[in-house]
Order: structure tokens, then sequence, then C-alpha cells
């Protein structure tokens, strides 16, 4: 019996209640839960994720939205979920992404709209044959580039989270990369960030077994006056003079900031994302030695 105290009166009362069990909540759970269910039964699609590594500092990571430290919680159309477009998760499955992309990657609450979003479905507007997208994001915010090396947690949470992406099948279509704020603090940091950029690349491209990963690179914008970052002149100009194939860059600069002074609004990321979108399907990835810059 199911209920002490509580005896079923006829043998029928317990199968129908076994069938209830069996048959019907899990019924209930699929229909309420359609998202899930499209993940577990993606079988067919597993060999044509596209896949895309979001990565860089908070601004890759997402801050449109946020205010002291709090989202608003505003999801424009260009940014809505869409069945086509995946993301892994912190516990390394694959799920519906949604906004804020970066949620539990490095942030909570504070975890705004980034341009991961916005470039998946700009993307598929472009390209409705394009293919079932499947984004990495591996952002961490306040971490300058000596941080992306092998050996530091960013790199090898990066370097595990693309390995999985890749085990079901997939095609590996690029590096979407953001960064660069912190390494405007000091002139140490910004003198040293086009090599130790290069080596990055150069160290992910091996370790990934892919050594002509195409890379979209955002040319870090200027920020307010009162950003504590007065070098960012140099970073800018080392960003710019990477030398390396198969590169793609698009420039920030001039795009709206928050209040804050640094980290781009809402609508800035959604025309990021766009100029990143416009960027790649314009590209031809399959010239190795060939560096592109775009000034969109």
């Amino acid at each position: 019996m199911f209920f002490k105290g509580n005896k079923l009166s006829t043998k029928s009362e317990e199968i129908v209640l076994i069938l209830i069990f069996v048959f019907v909540i899990p019924y209930l759970w699929i229909v309420m839960n359609p998202k899930k269910d499209i993940i577990r039964n993606m079988s067919t699609y597993k060999l044509n994720k596209q896949i895309f590594i979001l990565a860089g500092q908070s601004n890759m990571a997402g801050q449109g939205g946020v205010s002291y430290s709090y989202w608003d919680g505003i999801v424009p159309p260009d940014c809505q979920s869409n069945e086509h477009i995946l993301r892994v998760n912190v516990d390394l499955h694959w799920e519906i992404a949604k906004e804020p992309l970066n949620y539990g990657v490095d942030c909570l609450r504070n975890c705004g709209i980034g341009p991961g979003m916005a470039f998946a479905n700009a993307i598929l507007n472009k390209d409705p044959n394009f293919g079932l997208i499947g984004l990495v994001p591996c952002s961490v915010s306040g971490k300058g580039i000596r941080y992306w090396s092998r050996g530091n947690i960013p790199y090898d949470q990066l370097v595990k989270k693309v390995n999985f992406s890749l085990k079901d099948g997939g095609q590996l279509r690029g590096l979407l990369w953001f960064h660069g704020e912190s390494d405007t603090r000091t002139k140490f940091d910004a003198s040293h960030y086009k090599p130790k950029f290069q080596k990055f690349i150069q160290n992910l491209r091996t370790d990934l077994n892919f050594p002509h990963l195409p890379l979209l690179m955002v040319i870090l914008h200027v920020p307010s006056p009162w950003f504590k970052g007065k070098f960012v002149d140099i970073v800018r100009q080392a960003q710019i003079d990477v030398e390396l194939p198969n590169a793609v860059k698009v420039d920030a600069n001039g795009l709206p900031l928050n209040p804050d002074g640094i980290h781009l609004t809402t609508a800035a990321q959604i025309r990021l994302a766009n100029m990143l979108a416009e960027a790649f399907l314009s590209s031809n990835f399959t010239a190795p030695t060939k560096t592109e810059y775009h000034m969109i």
C-alpha cells in the first residue's frame, strides 16, 4: 500500500494510482518543460552544432541594463531565447540559451546583456540555414590578459568547456573576444598586452588542436574620463596591431556606455553583436594567413 492509515479500498484503485505515476506525471512534466525536452531529443542536430566561444571580461559577460550591481531584467527582441541557440552551462550541460547568458559563470545578480545572444540571433536572421548554434560563455570579469594563460583558471576552464562542447559533434566556428579594460590601469600591463594576447591565441589554437581557429576580436572602446584606465590608448593600439592569421577585428569605440563609463549599454551590445555577425558572415576564414580589420 502507498499510504499508511488510508488504505486503498480496491485493487483497481491501486492500479489507477500506479498508472498515474508511470504515465500521467511524466507527460505533464514534458508538457510543462518543452525546452528541456528539446535538449533531450535533439540527437539529429548533434553533428550540426555551430559552436562559438565567448570570452573576455565584463563587457563580453554583459553589463547591459545593470545599474548599482542589479540587472533591470529587460530582454530586447534581439536577445530573446531561440530553440536553435544553446549554451553550455556551468555544470557542463547543454541548455536553451537565455539572458543573462553569462549567468553562473562569474556573476549572479549583476549579470546583464552582452553581445552573445544578439550575435547568435543576428546570424540566424541573416542566414536561416546556418544551423543550431552552440554558445560557450567563458568570460571572467576583472581578469587581465595575464590570467588567460595555461595553468590559470579562466584559460583552463575555457579549454575544458570547449572540449565538452565538441564531444558529441559539432563545428567550432570561432572565438568572440572582448577584453582589455583591466590592462588599461597600468602602463606595464598595457605595454605587454600584445605579446601576451598573441601567446594566448597561439596556446589556445594548439590546445584545441585547431591551428586556424577563427578570431573575432573587439577593439576596446575609449571609456568615459572618470574611468581609471589612463592607458587605454596603448591597449587599443596593441589590439589594432595584433597580427594573427584568421582574425577579424571590430571597433567598439563610440558605442553608448552605462553611467559607470566603461560598460556598454544594452543598445550598444546589440549594435556590437550585429557588427560581429556582419564581420563573421562577410569574412573568408578559409584563408589562414589573412587578418582583416573592420571599422564598422
